[in-house]
């Protein structure tokens, strides 16, 4: 009756704290990679954009159009490398990209559920322990009622047989001694089978316990620990799948790198170096030598009025006198009539020579007259400001290429707004005419506004491209000119202007006026009259220098001769008539053929 029943427990306890502590571990190691992935993507992020920063730094701020310095390859060769840096910056701002989205929003979450999971595993194994450690504390209650039940009846019987052999105990005092041991004996009986049903009962739930519930939460905290590590070693591979997705177009990147180091060309760098600067300017030939040793005389000319010094009428004929004109004015310029290729007679009417002039006294005298009695105006000194390059619409202040090219691109501009207006146009049109079939979509009249102003944009730019298309012609002709100058001074002249001159028969004494002609006094008022206006729209000094290349004979009125290299004052520059009016340093003016010359503009 008195056994006693020895409970033995394996270390369950300690090694589910093992298990705990093992499954912490790896959530925290999955929350410090998810912390570093973070990190990184925050590097990526601000390696990006420092990258984006640095490009934008040296963009050209200029577009590409107006900047003459993305012709070049050089420039154009790094603006592809900046261009390629930053597809490489995107790169690795898609990189970051990936890494937040794959790695930690993703691991994040799992985190989360494997947390929860984790929670539930631990809670169902703790409750199992509980329910065991419950079922040994009733035994061990039961299994101490036992042996104290036990105890009282062996105690009852013992004192039930000393009260029977007592011969001084009373027959009552010894059946209620036998009666009292009968009971005790009864309840160690009833305490033994609860002991022993509640032993059978922990057995089977301690087998239960360690064979069947503990090993099944075991399993299920060992699968998901490894899925968690399973899971954790495949985002570790995404740090590098993600690096490797990116690698082709970064490979491009490098590999457009290495293209624009390849396409930087010195040679096609200097020939754009020369197109944007060439000026299409001749050279300036030999400076002449001077002799200041001779006296200096007044040369006379062909186109100076009055007759020379020494009273011999010109072998070229006697000027004429033109009323109306004076011989260098810059608002009546006269040009002389045709020439032959080697600056022979002119084969006009005026072979003979034109009339001798009608001048009744000497026109030096005249001239001096004319000086005193003329008041200056403000409006003559209008063209002595300073000549500064002031920019023009015909693009006249470059040189000849440079505004043969700027022309060449006005009227590509205009061309392509033109082309843009009548796109406009036919739209515009097209869409009234759906208007006018379906009027619910829209009133038609509302449209005539924008076709009015569509079809004037598209007079305008033709007026526009006409106006630049007749500038380039005569730009082209500088340039063609230049070039046939730059030829030397040797060989045959070219020809002089084709184009026939200006009328110059009103000019005539016999073809003046219907009338009877004009006195000497009227004559004299209307030389006043025109000088007058000359004098006050026409500054006498020099605009220019040149060369002549060839020798050419003025025998016609309002030229004047000169010899092969001498060297001239430009007066005024060809209006695109073919003459340049030029004056001698020895005395006189005149126009010359201006494919004769060799001009430098200043």
């Amino acid at each position: 009756m008195g056994s006693e029943v020895e409970v033995s427990r394996p270390g369950t306890e300690d090694q589910f704290e093992v298990i705990e502590r093992h499954t912490q571990w790896g959530l925290d190691l999955l929350d410090k990679y998810v912390k570093f992935v973070k990190e990184r993507t925050e590097v990526e992020q601000s390696y990006a954009k420092q990258l984006r920063s640095l490009v934008k730094k040296y963009l050209p701020k200029r577009s590409t159009k107006d900047d003459p310095e993305s012709k070049f390859s050089q420039q154009q060769s790094f603006m592809q490398v900046l261009q390629e840096l930053n597809d490489f910056a995107g790169q690795r701002e898609l990189v970051a990209e990936n890494l937040t989205v794959q790695v930690c929003l993703e691991l994040t979450k799992y985190s989360q559920d494997i947390k929860q999971e984790r929670k539930m595993h631990f809670q169902e194994g703790r409750r199992a322990q509980q329910q065991l450690e419950n079922g040994l504390k009733q035994l061990e209650n039961s299994k101490r009622k036992f042996e104290r039940d036990c105890r009282e009846a062996e105690k009852a019987a013992q004192t039930a047989e000393r009260l029977d052999q007592d011969i001084n105990a009373t027959k009552a005092d010894v059946e209620k001694a036998k009666q009292q041991a009968h009971v005790r004996s009864h309840m160690a009986e009833e305490s033994k089978n609860e002991y022993a049903a509640q032993l059978q009962r922990f057995n089977r739930d301690q087998a239960h316990f360690y064979f069947t519930e503990m090993p099944q939460i075991f399993d299920k905290l060992q699968d998901m620990d490894e899925r968690r590590t399973a899971r954790l070693g495949a985002s570790y591979g995404l740090l590098s799948e993600t690096e490797l997705q990116v690698m082709p177009i970064i490979g491009k990147c490098l590999d457009g790198m290495k293209v624009a180091a390849a396409a930087v060309d010195p040679k096609n760098d200097s020939q754009v170096l020369i197109g944007l600067h060439k000026s299409g300017f001749t050279r300036p030939g030999d400076v002449e030598f001077e002799d200041f040793s001779q006296p200096m005389t007044r040369a006379p000319s062909d186109s100076s009025l009055g007759v020379p010094p020494d009273g011999r009428p010109d072998p070229r004929g006697p000027v004429r006198n033109r009323p109306k004109r004076w011989p260098f004015g810059r608002k009546n310029k006269l040009p002389p009539p045709p020439l032959s290729p080697l600056g022979g007679p002119p084969s006009s009417a005026y072979a003979n020579g034109p009339p001798s002039p009608r001048f009744g006294r000497d026109p030096l005298a005249l001239l001096s007259e004319i000086s005193k009695s003329v008041k200056p105006r403000i409006a003559s000194f209008r063209s002595l400001r300073s000549r500064g390059t002031v920019a023009t619409e015909d693009f006249s202040h470059l040189p000849p290429e440079q505004r043969r090219k700027k022309l060449k691109q006005q009227l590509e501009d205009r061309g392509r707004e033109l082309q843009k207006e009548i796109d406009q146009r036919e739209a515009l049109k097209k869409m009234k005419d759906v208007y006018e079939k379906t009027p619910q979509m829209g009133d038609p009249a509302s449209l005539e506004p924008r076709i009015s102003e569509t079809l004037s944009n598209i007079e305008r730019l033709k007026l526009e491209i006409q106006k630049y298309e007749m500038w380039l012609a005569e730009a082209e002709n500088r340039v063609l000119g230049s070039r046939r100058d730059s030829l030397g001074h040797h060989g045959h002249p070219p020809e002089p202007p084709t184009g026939a001159p200006p009328d110059t028969n009103n000019c005539s004494p016999d073809k003046e006026s219907p009338e009877a002609p004009p006195s000497d006094e009227g004559t004299d008022t209307s030389i006043y009259t025109e000088f007058e206006e000359d004098f006050e729209e026409e500054p006498a000094f020099p605009i220019g220098h040149c060369v002549a290349v060839y020798q050419f004979e003025g025998s016609s009125e309002g030229t004047i001769s000169m010899d092969e290299g001498e060297d001239l004052c430009l007066m005024e520059e060809d209006k695109g008539d073919g003459w340049t009016r030029v004056r001698r340093k020895q005395g006189g003016e005149g126009y010359v053929p201006t494919s004769y010359l060799r001009v430098t503009p200043s």
